[in-house]
C-alpha cells in the first residue's frame, strides 16, 4: 500500500510542476504588451523641419512624445493626424482632411481627434516633449495606425470654428508598429 502511496504522490507531484511550468509560460503570452507606434517626420518641399514621434498608448490616453528640428525659431506649430497616410501631397489643398470620426466632423466648432495640439519650438528652431492624446487610440476605431501625421506651420487655434485650417505642413510621417 505504501508503495501505491508513493506512486500516485509522485504522479500528482510531476503534474503540478507541469502545470507550473505552464502557467509561467502564459505569463509571457498574456502579460501586459506596450502598445507602441512611430513616425519619421520628413520635411515637406520648401521646408527643412524634421523629426520623430513616438506613440505608446497609456490608461490616460496616447503619449505622443516628438522631437523637432530646423523649425523657424520661438514659434508655435500644430500637430495633426490625418484621415490618410499619404506625405506626397504637394499643397495643403491636397492633404486629406485631419481625422475624425463621422459625428465629431459634423459638429461645427468640435475639436477633432486628430488635432493632437500645439507645439512650441526654441529659440534654436528644436522643439521636444510630449502631449497626451485622449481622443486617439493605437487599435479600434480611433485608431491612428498608417495614417499620416504633420508638423504644420501655423498652431491651432482652440477658439476658432470649422474649417480647423493650420495651413500648410512644415513635415509629414505615416504612423507604423
Amino acid at each position: 500500500m505504501r508503495d501505491r502511496f508513493d506512486g500516485r504522490a509522485l504522479h500528482a507531484l510531476i503534474a503540478m510542476a507541469a502545470c507550473s511550468v505552464m502557467l509561467s509560460g502564459c505569463g509571457l503570452i498574456f502579460q501586459n504588451h506596450e502598445k507602441r507606434a512611430d513616425a519619421v517626420l520628413k520635411p515637406t518641399p520648401g521646408n527643412a523641419t524634421r523629426g520623430t514621434v513616438t506613440l505608446i498608448e497609456r490608461s490616460d490616453g496616447v503619449q505622443v512624445s516628438y522631437s523637432f528640428t530646423d523649425m523657424p525659431p520661438n514659434s508655435d506649430h500644430a500637430l495633426t493626424v490625418h484621415e490618410r497616410g499619404d506625405c506626397i501631397a504637394v499643397n495643403d489643398q491636397d492633404t486629406s482632411p485631419v481625422f475624425a470620426l463621422p459625428a465629431e466632423r459634423r459638429k461645427p466648432s468640435s475639436r477633432l481627434e486628430g488635432e493632437l495640439g500645439n507645439i512650441h519650438a526654441d529659440a534654436t528652431g528644436a522643439a521636444t516633449g510630449f502631449i497626451v492624446a485622449t481622443d486617439v487610440s493605437l487599435d479600434g476605431v480611433r485608431s491612428v495606425i498608417s495614417r499620416a501625421i504633420m508638423l504644420h506651420r501655423e498652431a491651432l487655434d482652440p477658439y476658432a470654428s470649422a474649417p480647423h485650417n493650420v495651413g500648410p505642413s512644415l513635415a509629414c510621417g505615416v504612423i507604423r508598429r
